[in-house]
């Protein structure tokens, strides 16, 4: 399990140990959130692959629960976001330049 800190603000925060599962074809939840030992909730790939609420049976609010899917999915990407990566092209203005030289 991997743990995940959630910041509201300063002296706010939200500490959450998130397994993940492997996803069932019967539509089980891929991600389920621990705080304590204590099972809160759960998250699965909707049909473009970003995480959505799937279980809530803790009752965490929400928006908690978006910021901490927001955070998994940046450290584990599905292939589907993945695969966006690859149309990204560079063209000759996108080069890094110098700043100008104050002769």
């Amino acid at each position: 399990m991997e743990t995940y800190t959630i910041h509201i603000s300063p002296g706010l925060q939200y500490h959450f140990q998130v397994g993940q599962y492997p996803q069932h074809p019967s539509g089980g939840c891929k991600y389920r959130i621990f705080q304590d030992k204590q099972f809160l909730a759960s998250l699965e790939a909707g049909s473009q692959d970003f995480l959505h609420v799937c279980q809530n049976p803790g009752k965490v609010d929400l928006e908690i629960l978006h910021l901490l899917a927001e955070q998994i999915e940046l450290r584990h990407p599905s292939r589907g976001q993945l695969a966006g990566l690859d149309n990204i092209e560079f063209d000759s203005d996108d080069e890094l330049e110098a700043p100008p030289q104050n002769n």
